[in-house]
């Protein structure tokens, strides 16, 4: 997230989310050898190779990205030229895909667009991977940026829409469960529904810590909700893990409606 004190999304910010990404300290590349192939493995861009200028490049990038009077524009055109201009360092050895996917969401939270960071547009960017990479290489050759500035405009159309939708199917879901577990089952709670809707599963000790029961007890709820058809019990390691099977589908985007699961 952008810092709270400063409202700046600055380059230390980019470090740890791609060392968190990656599990790892790499940092900006330092050695030369990265190349970007085609599919038939041909080289289509070579990123700036000597460390000094991935470095001087990303400071000016980080200052584009927090000087609005730089380029007084709509924030979500900036953040085309943003994820573009990104991509096109290519700063780290690894992960700079996700990690600039990530850098457009903060950015429209740093510019009131967003509340919380919750419009990530990966899906929509792996659907269309040959047109994404097509008009990234097509502005670096060409310098065809309305093209590449107008898709980014329908993924973030396309993902917000998306968004719109999954929030209407869980909230819709989530009533439909919570008026039959009540009218199925006295240890209905709120903190229960609340439970079962925090993540497509939940397990015997979730259970524990948000209700303030037994083992024993939450065993029996979570057996009881499973045999009802609610839950779908699956056993990984030693684990047992119970399943809300329609809010998983939902989030994965099933065509299944919660009234169809």
């Amino acid at each position: 997230m952008p810092c709270a004190a400063t409202g700046l999304l600055t380059n230390n910010d980019i470090l740890r989310i791609q060392a968190e990404l990656e599990q790892n300290d790499a940092g900006f590349r330092r050695l030369p050898g990265t190349a970007l192939k085609g599919g038939s493995g041909r080289t289509v861009y070579t990123p700036p190779q000597d460390p000094d200028t991935v470095l001087r490049l990303m400071a000016d990038l980080e200052r584009f990205v927090n000087a609005d009077e730089l380029f007084a524009a709509d924030p979500l055109i900036k953040m085309a030229l943003i994820h573009h201009q990104f991509e096109s360092i290519h700063p780290f050895y690894d992960g700079n895909g996700r990690t600039g996917r990530i850098v457009n969401v903060l950015y429209l939270v740093r510019q009131g667009l967003l509340d919380i960071p919750v419009l990530y547009m990966s899906r929509h960017i792996v659907r269309t991977k040959s047109d994404y990479y097509r008009l990234l290489q097509a502005v670096r050759e060409r310098n065809v940026w309305e093209d590449w500035v107008l898709y980014m405009l329908a993924a973030v159309e396309h993902t917000a829409a998306e968004g719109i939708s999954t929030i209407q199917a869980i909230k819709t879901l989530l009533l439909d469960v919570k008026h039959r577990i009540r009218s199925q089952f006295r240890f209905y709670s709120q903190d229960l529904i609340n439970n079962l809707f925090s993540h497509p599963y939940t397990k015997i000790e979730f259970i524990q810590n948000d209700l303030k029961v037994s083992r024993l007890t939450a065993t029996r709820y979570l057996d009881a909700l499973t045999d009802a058809g609610f839950l779908v019990k699956r056993k990984f390691g030693r684990s047992n893990y119970y399943i809300n099977d329609p809010l998983y589908r939902i989030l994965t985007g099933d065509a299944m409606t919660a009234t169809e699961a």
